[in-house]
């Protein structure tokens, strides 16, 4: 089978009957943009070449980490493993069509591809639209680079930015979508779209899609999305800070302020449970957490930056809370989940959106009032 072949399965599998990505899709040869790719195994980074694994792993529908940390995986030498966070990655063409869905993309737009990372998504772009149409811009001069030369490779030359896509921006488009998420919406952002463009994007920290509309006051008015997505947040260097962990390493084994029965036992894992963990980051946005088994107990840890912490372990169906700090996170847990079980889903899901010039997002859904600061 040749990639030509691939490619139209790849496209079948990716969109729906009738969907105008699927085309492209089926014209853009995935793997001139991932050679090389790391795939986890037992918690670390192996290295993975289209030389010895074939062409399947492109052309499925499946996220391909390219780079962990600073190390892209171009610059690896065989057999290398690493541990680390990903940090560019070329994105499952499903999801990648979603958002330009979300996006409202038709054949007049011009539109801004926010995170280059291998340059496939900014090759369909390109396949649909032309490439005069598209514009694309990413913090990695690498990742620039390397997407320059494999768009060229598949026959395009749109201009490619490399640069901080939150800072200034010098152009106007039609459409902004991006494949990392931000938080809050970049100003510039609001102000190179055309009066009645459209954003589709995610916010750091939430498995939630925002699209908006600009108005000519500046603003922007949309919604929250009932779909959801999670991208790498932006970053301005070569990898993002290390994580906070000291605070937890005190969860996990100090006595709280206050230790009390907990309500609910210790089954959930907030990071894995998309919509818990994106209210709790509306309420109190920064909360670090960890779920663990051991030695039969269940343990789920929080912590913020502000010093507050929490630790709740279940043993024999007997829950015990410990929390310490200016804030009672586990307090936030349970009003969420006590709105979950009352209502059978959270207030943010369909919420609509005002977006303010300086990128604060204020949320209504019926009573429910939230905002999102910068």
């Amino acid at each position: 089978m040749d990639w030509k072949e691939r490619a139209e399965a790849l496209a079948a599998d990716a969109t729906p009957p009738g969907s105008r990505w699927r085309a492209p899709i089926a014209r853009t040869p995935r793997h001139t943009f991932v050679p090389r790719w790391w795939k986890l195994v037992d918690g670390e980074w192996e290295l993975r070449d289209a030389a010895t694994d074939g062409l399947s792993p492109a052309y499925a529908n499946v996220t391909l980490v390219t780079q962990v940390g600073p190390l892209h995986a171009d610059h690896a030498e065989p057999a290398t493993r690493v541990p680390g966070r990903p940090t560019s990655s070329s994105t499952l063409p499903g999801l990648i069509a979603q958002m330009f869905r979300h996006a409202s993309i038709d054949d007049s737009c011009t539109v801004l591809d926010v995170g280059t990372g291998s340059g496939y998504g900014t090759a369909v772009l390109c396949a649909r639209l032309g490439d005069e149409r598209v514009t694309a811009i990413d913090v990695d001069l690498y990742l620039v680079e390397a997407a320059r030369r494999r768009l060229a490779e598949a026959g395009h030359e749109p201009p490619l930015l490399a640069g901080d896509a939150t800072g200034p921006l010098h152009g106007r488009w039609d459409r902004i979508v991006a494949t990392v998420s931000v938080r809050p919406i970049p100003p510039s952002w609001l102000a190179a779209l055309n009066t009645g463009g459209r954003l589709a994007t995610t916010i750091s920290g939430m498995s939630v899609i925002l699209t908006a509309e600009k108005r000519s006051d500046g603003t922007a008015i949309g919604r929250i999305e009932r779909d959801q997505a999670m991208f790498m947040r932006t970053r301005t260097g070569a990898d993002y800070p290390p994580d906070e962990r000291a605070l937890l390493d005190r969860a996990r084994v100090e006595e709280g302020e206050q230790v009390e029965r907990g309500r609910y036992p210790v089954v959930l894992d907030v990071v894995e449970a998309w919509d818990v963990r994106t209210m709790l980051e509306i309420i109190a946005p920064g909360i670090t957490h960890h779920y663990a088994r051991e030695n039969g107990v269940r343990i789920a840890m929080m912590a913020h930056p502000d010093g507050s912490w929490a630790r709740a372990e279940e043993r024999d169906g007997a829950v015990t809370v410990h929390q310490s700090g200016p804030r009672r996170l586990w307090g936030y847990l349970d009003e969420v989940r006590d709105h979950w079980v009352r209502h059978g889903l959270l207030p943010f899901q369909g919420a609509k959106a005002l977006v303010r010039p300086d990128g604060g997002i204020e949320l209504r859904r019926g009573r429910w009032t939230a905002t999102i600061e910068p």
